[in-house]
């Protein structure tokens, strides 16, 4: 048995070192690879400043030393880190001709990218659950809403993203793959490497189904029951003030939300045949490269907290600069 396993060790090894790919991207359009690399630099460079800032700006000012920020700066947190993952291999892709990509170096890029969307995922389920708590129970909110609590839900998120894509890469590394394949998208997705294996991929499909669409539906639960005992609470207290504008403070969240759950359930939606993989790169671009640069400008726009801790930063800056 153990030669066995040794054996088969030692064929995935062989498997890995001779197998390629080719990450086709927009490579067929190559009149606009200038003007996307530039475009698409813009957004990275807006999601580093904007997630990174947020952080930065939640740590500074002890006024948001509170759950909903907590959770908020994790949140930015894993944007960073799912757009790094994929973006600068974009940005290489389109304006170099050489798109070659090791399969360990796609294995562990699809890998990474599980990680933080599962992670997402959840993290704005518990930030739904924060609002509800917030909203519903006022008075209890920091006791029910305890470090010990928060930092629990944050580890249990990452936990799980990290659980998810150990199981899909198990799956995946079941299948066959030789020479040197072309992956039609601009990312190591599960779609696209699997369209290219040398056998059957049933099982790896409809295991990562059954995870998403648990993934989905129980996070989407999550969301949508805390929203609803939310809506019940603000209509029964309308003439208070106070309860109102506390589910003010929901709406940027419920953007987010939208905005992230809206898209994955498109990508659910499009059929990958050869046709619509154009469709399916465009809404993976807006997944993966618009979404992470999103939730930052969402919540600071909106939020007067973070735009004061940011004025009094530049305010210091530029007084610094002048002494």
């Amino acid at each position: 048995m153990q030669h066995s396993d040794a054996s088969a060790f030692r064929i995935k090894q062989n498997q890995a070192a001779g197998v390629t790919f080719i990450l086709v991207g927009f490579s067929e359009y190559p009149d606009f690879q200038v003007p996307l690399f530039l475009v698409f630099l813009s957004i990275y460079t807006v999601t580093v400043l904007g997630n990174l800032g947020m952080i930065a700006v939640i740590r500074v000012n002890p006024k948001l030393h509170i759950p909903m920020y907590f959770f908020l700066s994790h949140l930015s947190f894993v944007d960073f880190c799912y757009s790094t993952v994929v973006t600068p291999k974009l940005l290489e892709n389109l304006i170099v001709e050489d798109r070659t990509l090791s399969f360990t170096s796609c294995i562990m890029q699809f890998f990474f990218a599980c990680v933080f969307v599962v992670t997402e995922t959840f993290m704005l389920a518990v930030m739904a659950y924060d609002r509800f708590v917030a909203v519903c129970n006022p008075l209890f909110y920091v006791v029910v809403m305890s470090q010990k609590l928060c930092s629990l839900l944050v580890a249990v998120s990452y936990f799980w993203g990290i659980i998810c894509s150990f199981i899909f890469i198990h799956f995946l590394l079941t299948l066959y793959f030789c020479g040197t394949k072309l992956i039609n998208n601009f990312v190591c997705e599960h779609a696209a490497i699997v369209a290219v294996s040398s056998s059957d991929p049933y099982i790896s499909q409809k295991i990562i189904l059954v995870f998403a669409t648990f993934n989905e539906i129980s996070s989407m639960m999550i969301v949508l029951t805390s929203y609803l005992f939310i809506f019940v609470t603000v209509m029964k207290n309308l003439s208070t003030g106070g309860c109102y504008k506390a589910f003010s403070t929901c709406a940027s969240h419920l953007t987010a939300i939208t905005i992230f759950h809206s898209t994955i359930l498109f990508l659910y939606c499009v059929p990958t045949t050869k046709s619509s993989w154009l469709m399916f790169k465009v809404a993976s671009v807006f997944y993966t490269v618009v979404v992470p640069m999103l939730n930052p400008l969402i919540y600071s726009l909106r939020n007067k907290d973070v735009k004061e801790t940011v004025k009094k930063i530049f305010n210091t800056q530029l007084l610094c600069h002048k002494m």
